[in-house]
């Protein structure tokens, strides 16, 4: 297995058993990984101090005497019944070491055959930060810009050629992108990017004009880079259009889905209050009051409109000023999509 190549075993898009402690997968892990835990977080804890003071072998004795009888049944048969519902399935731990290992040989004794990630996680975790840094060098790239509300993102969403930032950090990209279930952490969403890479098709890739972070997630060096120097298509719709999307997008839809209105106007009363120094006090006000009356009417591009004209288009208006070089065709919607269909499309078949 030492010959596996890491890159096209994740364009597969294969699962994962990840059989660390609960704590390590939390802080990252590879796309279609499910945590089944060798050793939960406090035995890992006792297994890591008897290896400290009494060496490897009392550690392994101490890890498999924690793990032992009805635990270590329970922990294998979860591994099994997984295994029987997942194709291309695969087994890592830290380093491909002894815990993936181990839970590979408890598999065969049931007579089941898993592989194991030769290097384990750590191996995985290089293998996507290579992708990212060397991603820049392949496809020709295109960055999809236009001012807050012109629909940006639905593009992106229904265009093969393209990887949708915003949502695999699972966040708008501004102060009021907040979504349910909060983003994933760093090492995640660096992952589940490189991943999207290895698995997008054809010579073309388009991505959303972002600024260098998502929410609380920076965009990777070398992405964020190569998309400054990139040809910029430009969606241009007009102010009320626009207001009426933002609306749909960031209060109808959210109330249909069973948000509470009381908690998204605070919601949003505190991303109003994050950018009060730069909206300046009396628009802070003015806005704050035509937020209140909207969640009181329902009527709600008034504030949006308000915020558009104050805030984000000015700010939209300096950035392009430094990019107008950049600028390869400019219009609504269905002359971008027109540019992009002119484009060489991925092969099929």
């Amino acid at each position: 297995m030492s010959g596996v190549d890491l890159k096209a075993l994740l364009a597969q898009n294969p699962t994962f058993i990840d059989v660390r402690a609960p704590g390590e997968f939390a802080q990252g892990a590879i796309p279609g990984a499910t945590n089944l835990p060798l050793l939960a977080d406090e035995e890992r804890h006792e297994v890591g101090v008897a290896y400290r003071h009494e060496g490897q072998p009392q550690a392994i004795a101490k890890g498999e005497a924690l793990v032992s009888g009805a635990v270590k049944a329970k922990r294998v048969e979860s591994w099994v019944r997984f295994a029987a519902t997942h194709k291309q399935v695969w087994l890592y731990c830290w380093r491909g070491g002894l815990r993936s290992q181990t839970a590979a040989r408890w598999l065969q004794e049931r007579a089941v055959s898993v592989p194991t990630v030769p290097g384990g996680f750590k191996a995985l975790r290089h293998c996507c930060l290579s992708v990212l840094e060397d991603a820049p060098a392949h496809k020709r790239w295109f960055v999809l810009g236009g001012r807050t509300g012109s629909g940006k993102t639905t593009l992106i969403t229904q265009r093969a050629e393209s990887i949708d930032l915003e949502g695999l950090a699972n966040h708008r990209g501004s102060a009021f992108g907040s979504l349910p279930g909060g983003q994933p952490t760093p090492v995640d969403f660096e992952n589940r990017l490189a991943v999207a890479f290895l698995r997008h098709t054809g010579d073309v890739l388009l991505l959303e004009d972002e600024s260098k972070t998502i929410g609380r997630l920076a965009i990777p060096n070398a992405w964020y880079q190569h998309m400054q120097e990139t040809p910029l298509l430009l969606v241009e719709v007009a102010l009320e259009v626009r207001a009426h999307n933002i609306a749909n997008e960031y209060v109808d839809q959210p109330l249909a889905d069973g948000a509470d209105p009381a908690s998204l106007h605070n919601d949003y009363q505190q991303a109003l209050d994050r950018i009060r120094r730069r909206l300046g006090g009396l628009r802070h006000r003015e806005v704050s009051q035509a937020l209140a009356r909207g969640f009181s009417d329902g009527h709600h591009e008034p504030w949006i409109q308000r915020l558009l004209e104050w805030y984000y288009d000015p700010m939209y208006d300096y950035q392009l000023a430094g990019k107008q070089d950049r600028v390869v065709v400019r219009g609504d919607q269905h002359t971008v999509m027109g540019f992009l269909d002119s484009l060489p499309q991925p092969e099929t078949g």
